[in-house]
């Protein structure tokens, strides 16, 4: 398993739901975080939370949607001096949900596929290189299990678009110690999932995150976090490495 204490992660996604409890547990292993939100004020009680665990961390700022702003962000990144071993892509938009989904205006797929597609592919594009280089790195990529439901045409279309991406990036690491993966948080009653879903936040941990730690050199998995609900860390990470293959 891996050991992050001393490393750095950048989440994006990290003010609220599934984001904010991974910048948590994340501290909690002693891994030095970059906080992105879409301003800067969003993240400013997860950014007090972790330091007062002990860590060092940034926060950044990005309209996801606004692919100059993540570029933008990226350059602030790199101006900070530090390593990104680990990137944990959380943030997502579920822009709309269309009964009369015929009517589904194309600004739906053009917000939705920059939010979650385009913005996290940039993202990977700029620090994988980074991490073959270095002969390590992490990257994991949150998806979604919505499928046929055409009401979510813009939504689950992007995340699917995700998962090539990352799957077809996997396979140009696999065997190395550089992984991507793709993780599903389950339906959980965050802002995006809403009140009426079954699954807590927290049981989303350590499902979200088991992607940075495995250590098993293999990429292009799906890690659903509902399949490790209950379990810590350590049976996690077991879990992951014995039951979940490569696609390849």
């Amino acid at each position: 398993m891996v050991d992050v204490k001393g490393r750095w992660a950048l989440i994006t996604g990290a003010a609220r739901g599934i984001g904010y409890l991974t910048a948590r547990f994340m501290a909690k292993q002693g891994c030095n975080l970059i906080l992105h939100s879409r301003d800067l004020s969003h993240t400013k009680k997860v950014l007090e939370e972790v330091k007062a665990d002990g860590i060092n961390a940034y926060a950044v700022a990005a309209d996801l949607n606004d692919l100059s702003s993540v570029e933008k962000m990226l350059q602030e990144i790199d101006a900070l001096g530090v390593t990104v071993d680990i990137v944990l892509n959380n943030a997502g938009l579920q822009i709309a949900y269309r009964t009369e989904y015929f009517q589904t205006p194309v600004e739906d797929y053009l917000v939705s596929f920059n939010v979650n597609t385009i913005a996290p592919a940039m993202i990977c594009y700029h620090f994988m290189p980074k991490m073959i280089e270095r002969g390590f790195g992490r990257i994991v990529n949150t998806t979604s299990g919505i499928h046929l439901e055409p009401e979510q045409a813009g939504y689950s279309a992007s995340k699917a678009a995700l998962d090539k991406i990352t799957i077809d990036l996997g396979n140009t690491v696999q065997g190395t110690d550089v992984m991507i993966n793709l993780t599903d948080p389950g339906w959980c009653r965050t802002d995006l999932g809403g009140p009426h879903a079954p699954n807590a936040p927290e049981s989303a941990i350590p499902g979200i995150v088991v992607g940075a730690f495995v250590d098993d050199k293999k990429s292009g998995r799906i890690l659903g976090a509902q399949n490790f609900a209950g379990m810590t860390l350590e049976e996690a990470v077991a879990k992951a490495e014995k039951e979940f293959d490569s696609p390849y």
